[in-house]
């Protein structure tokens, strides 16, 4: 997942809305969204190559995403960050407390969301020294990319202004698939350096990254409402860039 953002507390309605897009390579095996067969309560897309999940929930309105930390040359960690989410959303424990238990070093660099009906959490364990690893996010619009939260990346506060726009929309979801994908790439002089070459650091600068090899593999939009229902509609896409499977999914109270 490279690209989320995220509203929390700041709709009437909609206390929790995320837009997000997961780029990958297009050869990892994945699961597009759905309920798993083997933990029913939970729904949303799986990567069949480690078991865990970018992006997912339960249908108690617990919700969890991740992205990685753009970090060239450094080792892998030996636990894959798919792990987290699913973990969370495998047990019972409050956002702070499974939080605590995570063992930072085991995983590559990461950024995690963790949310529950009273918190959204924020983690990452690539903070720089002396800042605390986890947060308690107040109301607000956030956004995630490859880097910690809310680093202005170009791709990034394109998405973060568009989604405020499309707040206004809802419940329609027509504006948040659009803003995802957007594939306007951003000029030279904007580029973040992240240690890759010029040419990826460019096509990775757009909301919707599209090439052969590597993509933006689907775009999500979760939406919980006070009432406590849910709904997460998922678009997936060929490496070419188009859509290739649409699934919706929505929960009772």
């Amino acid at each position: 997942m490279c690209l989320i953002v995220a509203g929390w507390q700041v709709h009437p309605e909609f206390p929790l809305v995320v837009a997000a897009n997961r780029d990958e390579f297009h050869a990892r095996p994945t699961d597009a969204a759905a309920f798993w067969d083997d933990a029913p309560q939970i729904f949303g897309g799986r990567d069949r190559q480690a078991g865990g999940t970018w992006l997912a929930a339960h249908r108690d309105g617990r919700f969890a995403a991740v992205t990685n930390v753009r970090e060239p040359g450094v080792p892998a960690g030996p636990c894959s960050r798919g792990e987290l989410t699913a973990g969370f959303l495998r047990q019972q424990d409050a956002v702070a407390t499974f939080a605590a238990r995570i063992d930072l070093a085991a995983y590559s660099g990461f950024n995690l969301l963790l949310a529950d009906h009273d918190t959204l959490l924020y983690l990452s364990n690539r903070q720089p020294a002396g800042s605390a690893a986890a947060q308690v996010l107040p109301a607000g619009v956030y956004g995630l990319s490859n880097h910690r939260l809310d680093t202005p990346w170009p791709k990034l506060v394109r998405a973060r202004t568009a989604f405020v726009s499309a707040l206004e929309t809802l419940p329609a979801a027509e504006a948040f698939f659009t803003l995802l994908a957007d594939r306007h790439l951003a000029a030279e002089h904007d580029l973040p350096a992240t240690g890759v070459s010029p040419e990826w650091e460019r096509l990775l600068s757009a909301i919707f990254v599209c090439s052969p090899n590597y993509g933006t593999r689907a775009s999500t939009l979760y939406l919980r409402h006070r009432s406590g229902e849910a709904l997460l509609l998922e678009k997936s896409f060929s490496p070419a860039g188009e859509e290739i499977q649409f699934s919706q999914i929505s929960t009772g109270v």
